[in-house]
């Protein structure tokens, strides 16, 4: 506990010594400032004989491809993009997935990922459950998009709206510079706007944010392309931030068509950025007016970059107290930030999506920020 992981200060722990200190204050465990070092917490460990720690990543973990973590494979991952762990939709079998662990020997099993994730953590945790299995599950939110409901929000998100933000500042002077210029940044959010929203109060230089909470129609009073078309007249350009996920009443499959989907069950989106560029190139030709599309689409780039320094903190944080929340003999529950502070929240909890309030304050500053219709 506290800095000491590395410098010997090993405690045992015991039945008498864990017995009751649920019901006691404070931690055996000591508080420090700093002295974090990675390589030399995983040195100390082997060192204990404690060497099974593994990492399993994509739809790996039960076809044998474990990946045992040294010092020399984490001494530099936490100034790194993208993920170790690599992605992946589908293959989750749950009975296979605790076999392949009892085959291992783990007995503690971190789930790092959104919504989906968490609902394959509950999964997991009701078969160790029916197999009376001692094994803690344990979930850490992970999501750029920030849809996991109940928590504060989910790391990678701060580091995703930075880097959302300087597309948004590219769009705008590209767009600034040209005759009619019109910039349409296309960002991630299938479900959920948030990243689009935060975005857009975060840049200032926003005209429209189009989220998929929201509903919109391209023509009439109220449509999205008049309102391009008026702020390019007085302003002589416009900017424009669409979630991916929105608009997609625009692009229904035709009646009795099943629409596409992925190995996990979601649906394949059709491509919203391509519709709108197409359509609002359309219309200003049909107008007879000049336009300057700047298109751009950063959403992998958002996505790989290393973490900043907010979400840095928070990762730390977040993973501390999973630990001492499985050490301490818990299962079926993830570690949270709510209303500012860490908390154990049931797996199951979490495990719908969250998405923007069309009538919250949150939004209602994008309407007032931007000057869009509603």
């Amino acid at each position: 506990g506290g800095d000491g992981t590395h410098r010997g200060e090993w405690i045992k722990l015991t039945p008498e010594r864990v017995s009751s200190i649920h019901q006691q204050g404070g931690t055996i465990l000591g508080t420090s400032r700093g002295g974090f070092d990675a390589t030399k917490i995983i040195d100390s460990i082997l060192a204990q004989g404690a060497n099974q720690i593994y990492l399993i990543g994509g739809d790996g973990t039960h076809r044998g491809e474990w990946i045992k973590l040294t010092p020399e494979r984490v001494s530099s991952i936490h100034q790194q993009g993208g993920t170790i762990l690599g992605t992946s939709r589908g293959g989750f079998d749950a009975t296979k997935i605790i076999d392949s662990i009892l085959a291992q020997g783990a007995n503690q099993i971190y789930l790092i990922g959104g919504d989906g994730t968490h609902r394959g953590a509950h999964a997991l945790t009701q078969e160790v459950i029916k197999r009376r299995l001692k094994i803690s599950v344990v979930g850490i939110p992970k999501t750029i998009d920030n849809d996991i409901i109940l928590i504060d929000k989910s790391f990678g998100f701060d580091t995703a709206v930075e880097e959302a933000r300087k597309a948004v500042a590219s769009a705008h002077v590209e767009a600034k510079s040209a005759v009619n210029g019109v910039g349409l940044v296309i960002l991630m959010g299938r479900q959920s706007g948030y990243i689009a929203l935060e975005a857009t109060l975060s840049s200032g230089e926003v005209n429209i944010c189009l989220i998929p909470e929201v509903p919109f129609v391209l023509n009439g009073p109220n449509g999205l392309l008049p309102a391009i078309k008026s702020r390019v007249k007085v302003s002589g350009h416009c900017i424009i931030v669409c979630a991916e996920g929105a608009g997609m009443d625009l692009l229904k499959p035709p009646p009795g068509t099943e629409p596409e989907r992925d190995k996990s069950g979601n649906i394949k989106l059709p491509d919203i950025g391509h519709y709108l560029k197409t359509s609002i190139i359309e219309s200003f030709k049909e107008d007879g007016l000049e336009i300057n599309m700047k298109y751009i689409d950063p959403s992998y780039m958002i996505r790989s970059v290393p973490a900043n320094s907010s979400d840095s903190v928070y990762t730390i944080l977040l993973s501390q107290n999973a630990v001492y929340g499985a050490m301490a003999g818990f299962t079926g529950f993830t570690v949270a930030l709510v209303n500012t502070h860490y908390c154990f929240v049931p797996i199951y909890a979490v495990t719908t999506t969250r998405v923007v309030d069309p009538e919250g304050n949150m939004w209602q500053r994008v309407l007032e920020i931007t000057g869009q219709p509603e």
